[in-house]
């Protein structure tokens, strides 16, 4: 994998305009996430509608509770290991929320957010794991504050709030894999 002025080269780029400027230049933490909408549904586009603020929100009863809700990620990793960049990874996405990773708050400051298609309790594919094993590792290469010890699930800065990437993610593969 190969990232060029802070674009992955290898992903479908999908320009969110929810994304403002790292009040430094710091990116030291990737943070995984899941999504799926409406939920345990695969496929389809409402996440890039979502991130870019397109979702048409009577296409579904779930959407209509998503509002006016302005929320991005830098990077989505489909089911079928596809790869959709909607901010580069030197601006601040807007994932994380409310925040806090040892002591720091407001993750989104400082770290990318990855989004894996998928629900706290399914599986998630084979494909998925091996795009996320490649982006972590070019990821880590190209920015030297971000290491494979500066890696959370979203629960972990958000506890109580946030369950994801949830059970079904297997971290000790994941990590043995970087």
């Amino acid at each position: 994998m190969q990232i060029k002025n802070h674009w992955l080269v290898e992903a479908r780029a999908c320009p969110s305009p929810f994304f403002n400027e790292r009040p430094n230049n710091e990116l030291s933490l990737l943070v995984i996430h899941n999504i799926a909408l409406p939920p345990l549904t695969y496929g389809g586009r409402a996440i890039e509608q979502l991130f870019t603020g397109s979702l048409p929100l009577d296409e579904h009863p779930y959407f209509e509770g998503l509002e006016g809700i302005k929320v991005s990620a830098h990077l989505l990793i489909r089911r079928t290991g596809e790869l959709v960049q909607f901010v580069a990874f030197d601006k601040r996405a807007w994932h994380a929320g409310v925040s806090n990773y040892a002591g720091r708050v407001e993750c989104n400051d400082f770290s990318v957010g990855i989004e894996l298609e998928g629900s706290d309790n399914q599986p998630y594919t084979e494909k998925q794991y091996q795009q996320l094993t490649l982006v972590t590792k070019a990821l880590i290469d190209h920015y030297p504050l971000l290491t494979k010890d500066r890696i959370c699930g979203h629960d972990a800065i958000a506890p109580g709030r946030k369950t994801d990437p949830g059970s079904a993610f297997n971290w000790l593969s994941y990590q043995q894999s970087l």
